[in-house]
């Protein structure tokens, strides 16, 4: 099976396409007005229409309206949407009846074992999990890492991505540790928010290469 891999926090056109020229699965594009990285629907729309055909487009929400959301991915041509704030399983039910069409992402910040145990409440209305590192005061992007030791075991009915502090140094420690089935990178490939540094994703895709992790190739 082929690794996930996303990029998050796209906000320039020229890296969007760069970025997805190299071979990544999946780009991530903030959603939350009070990101650094924030990028508006209509200025996604400009970098997805550009992009090579089977590259994931994911929109990345906090507390977001229902019609926020439905607006907001029929403008950018959105083809999954990732709840990252503390939106209900309820909540999630109401989206994934709204937009069946797109892939249901619900983050979680993990603090605990006992934050594990809540992917089951939102098993029946999600298609993935993307298991983020905790802090008090920023939901992603802030260069913590996970603790690998409570995922490893971690086997949801779910596909799941890891985040949380991954980099090109340290992507082959967490894969030797957890089995996800997709990692997210922001912070980790960048110069500063929302600017992407091309050469550190090359060396992200190299050191996947070298673990036979069936990357597509760079075209």
């Amino acid at each position: 099976m082929q690794l996930r891999v996303k990029i998050c926090g796209i906000t320039q056109v020229e890296q969007g396409q760069a970025i997805a020229g190299l071979g990544v699965t999946s780009l991530g594009f903030i959603c939350v007005p009070s990101s650094p990285r924030y990028i508006s629907g209509i200025d996604i729309k400009k970098i997805v229409g550009q992009l090579p055909a089977g590259v994931d487009r994911i929109g990345v929400f906090a507390n977001a309206t229902l019609s926020e959301i439905e607006q907001t991915v029929a403008i950018a041509g959105l083809t999954g949407v990732q709840l990252h704030g503390e939106e209900s399983p309820e909540f999630s039910a109401q989206v994934r009846q709204r937009l069946p069409q797109v892939e249901l992402i619900k983050a979680l910040r993990i603090k605990s074992a006992a934050d594990l145990e809540r992917t089951g409440d939102y098993e029946t209305s999600v298609d993935t999990f993307l298991l983020d590192a905790y802090d008090p005061a920023h939901r992603g992007g802030t260069g913590k890492t996970l603790n690998w030791d409570m995922l490893e075991d971690f086997q949801p009915r779910r596909s799941w991505f890891l985040a949380g502090g991954l980099t090109p140094d340290n992507v082959l420690q967490a894969l030797q540790r957890v089995k996800p089935n997709g990692i997210d990178l922001s912070s980790g490939v960048e110069r500063a928010p929302g600017d992407k540094d091309l050469n550190r994703v090359q060396a992200l895709l190299a050191n996947l290469q070298s673990l036979a992790l069936c990357i597509k190739p760079s075209v």
